[in-house]
């Protein structure tokens, strides 16, 4: 076999991809060099061909000698009989590792007993030493609508949090404002109130304000937090835009002197809801906060960090006070949850998981990191962005994943999933393959990810959590992904802009999935009046991404896609703008499918024209900073609000006492 193979088949080996074929039909074949540096960004080392031949007879030898795959997933509640290649002596123990559950000898079957939903290592010992593998006892399907929610069908409202604002926070949506529009939205009927991630950005984020860009996914960002002392922030009242440099010079000196009050009254009560808050999160969120602590120092990326940085010394009132914020940040969330329920809201809060966490931020950093090296997550060119995109996101490695337990996302989802009833997994492709582009320029290529210990995982937690679980399943879609997700509980994501049949005519409202959210659009689409207006092809054309004669064949396309999601036949004219007709005639188009859940944009409901973000770009478009045209008390008599929720309550989606 020469070299050249052998690189193949140890990339194989490791879960690339060898070629796919992007939306165009063009297919594309992974490089020898991308091969290489996706092989190493999963811990392995093939710079040369003595390299690569050492680390898959590694491989090899690994698989020969493991009586059992490291992983299997059994169905919780019920013995399972599993095959084993060798005569072993076999340990079960609790997820803790404390107590043994169960112990034998197998010489062809291992027998486990019925176990409750979690994950278990099974230690085995066989004449060649000892083994250990991992048994994920799942639910046969993640949590339902009607068993968390109380009907088969619900309706919410979307929103950017941090374009929501009051008469007591005029600047940056607060924790606060939340729970106020989650009351205003609940009273009106809606059974959700979905936002943007509220992961940790990190306290020396600097510029990034990007929601889909965390510094650890498992934390909530601290921007949001509502200061005590009940100061109003009125430094950006006449800015359409959110200025989130103003919001932190005033933000964070409230926020450090409410810290030094907690230090001084460190007998009180309040005292112990900290501590039970701390011993709950346990060391991720120690070295969360010694992270935090030391890039105030150091700087934001850990990457830029010097080689004695894990060890050096960080002062106990840094670390107190970064753990401070994230118990402030999770109590003014659960409160947020508190009252949407309060309000009438079966579900409450829908919350969001981003893709991954930024690279060099805190999930990519300490011993217990499980992301991949020096390559980003992204995605080939596609209809959300004809450029492609490089996200900057660290991928979480399949082997180091494997070999801890999952234990790094297990985290992340029982942390996200702690304050909400609704859980969307961004990107949800990713749990079968995601696309990893090396640091260095080289072309990326997709990774074959462990879906069936994922989704176990996933569906553990959420039946834990109580949580209902939406996959996000847009983009190059591998066949069966959407069906196998559904099979598992999931519920999928039917974005009424790109649901159309292979002729490309939008589908009926009768033919989108029962097991799905459907919406018009989200963060990374037009606005229904912007998606009217061409906003999106308008600013494809001005960044150069598409020529004069593309635009206008867009357009055209764009004014019988109007025309069809509206149903003004020709020869009658299309109105210029988005009319309260058009905008109830889509609204009512989603209230009358089958989905389980639909979405309502709150900036739809409010006419706003432009997207809150538009992907492949950073600082050529205004992303994450659009405030909301109305304050959350103007909301309360919001005439078009009303109407959104009568049009969803005339389907049955209103929801039960």
């Amino acid at each position: 076999m020469s070299a050249d193979e052998q690189l193949a088949r140890l990339a194989e080996d490791v879960g690339l991809l060898s070629e796919f074929k992007d939306m165009q039909g063009v297919v594309h074949v992974a490089t020898p060099e991308t091969q290489r540096a996706l092989i190493e960004a999963e811990g392995l080392t093939a710079r040369s061909a003595a390299q690569v031949a050492e680390a898959r007879a590694a491989l090899l030898n690994e698989k020969r000698c493991m009586a059992l795959p490291r992983d299997t997933v059994v169905c919780a509640g019920q013995p399972a009989s599993l095959n084993v290649k060798v005569p072993l002596e076999w340990t079960l123990l609790s997820e803790n590792e404390e107590d043994i559950l169960a112990s034998g000898q197998a010489d062809e079957r291992l027998d486990l007993p019925s176990l409750s939903s979690g994950v278990y290592p099974l230690h085995l010992k066989t004449a060649k030493g000892i083994q250990e593998a991992t048994v994920l006892a799942a639910p046969k399907r993640t949590p339902q609508l009607n068993e968390v929610g109380r009907a088969e069908k619900n309706w919410g409202v979307m929103a950017a949090l941090y374009g929501v604002h009051s008469s007591a926070n005029q600047s940056f949506g607060s924790y606060k404002d939340l729970a106020a529009l989650a009351e205003v939205v609940g009273r009106e009927g809606a059974g959700f109130l979905g936002l943007n991630p509220v992961h940790a950005l990190g306290w020396a984020a600097g510029d990034v304000i990007s929601p889909y860009s965390p510094t650890h996914r498992g934390f909530l960002n601290a921007d949001h937090i509502a200061p005590m002392d009940g100061t109003t922030d009125s430094s950006q009242i006449d800015g359409a835009l959110i200025d989130y440099k103003k919001h932190r010079q005033w933000q964070r000196p409230c926020l450090e002197a409410e810290f030094e009050a907690f230090v001084a009254a460190k007998g009180s009560s309040d005292n112990s809801g900290f501590v039970s808050f701390c011993a709950g999160a346990g060391l991720p969120l120690d070295e969360f906060a010694r992270f935090e602590a030391l890039s105030m120092r150091l700087g934001s990326d850990c990457r830029t960090w010097h080689q004695d940085a894990p060890s050096a010394a960080v002062p106990a009132n840094e670390l107190a006070f970064h753990k401070w914020l994230q118990w402030r940040a999770d109590e003014q969330l659960a409160e947020a949850q508190t009252k949407a329920k309060a309000s009438g809201m079966p579900l409450g809060l829908y919350l969001d998981l981003a893709v991954g966490a930024r690279l060099g931020g805190a999930e990519s950093w300490g011993p217990h990191s499980a992301a991949a090296e020096n390559v980003s997550l992204g995605a080939p060119p596609d209809h959300l962005s004809p450029a492609g995109q490089m996200w900057q996101l660290a991928p979480l490695s399949s082997r180091k994943l494997k070999s801890s337990r999952y234990q790094a996302l297990r985290f992340v989802l029982a942390r996200t999933m702690r304050h909400c009833s609704i859980l969307r997994i961004d990107h949800a492709l990713g749990l079968n393959r995601s696309f990893w582009i090396p640091e260095n320029g080289i072309p990326g290529g997709y990774m074959r990810q462990p879906f069936e210990s994922l989704t176990a995982v996933i569906a553990i937690e959420a039946e834990r959590a109580g949580t209902v679980i939406i996959g996000e399943d847009l983009g190059l879609v591998p066949k069966g992904f959407r069906e196998a997700m559904a099979a598992k509980g999931f519920y999928g994501y039917s974005v009424l802009q790109y649901e159309k049949d292979p002729m490309g005519n939008f589908l009926k409202p009768e033919k989108i999935r029962a097991q799905s959210l459907a919406c018009f659009g989200t963060h990374d689409t037009p606005t229904l009046a912007g998606f009217w207006q061409g906003k999106d092809i308008a600013w494809w054309r001005k960044l150069g991404w598409i020529d004069d004669k593309t635009a206008a064949q867009a357009t055209d396309r764009r004014a019988s896609e109007k025309r069809d999601l509206a149903g003004i036949p020709a020869p009658a004219s299309l109105p210029g703008l988005a009319t309260a007709g058009v905008r109830d005639t889509i609204h009512a188009k989603l209230a009358a499918t089958p989905a389980a859940m639909v979405a309502v944009q709150l900036d739809d409901v409010l006419g706003v024209e432009e997207a809150q973000n538009l992907p492949g770009t950073t600082d050529a478009h205004p992303n994450w900073r659009r405030r909301a045209p109305r304050s959350v008390p103007e909301l309360t008599q919001h005439q078009t609000l009303k109407k959104t929720a009568q049009l969803m309550a005339k389907t049955g989606r209103a929801p039960k006492a």
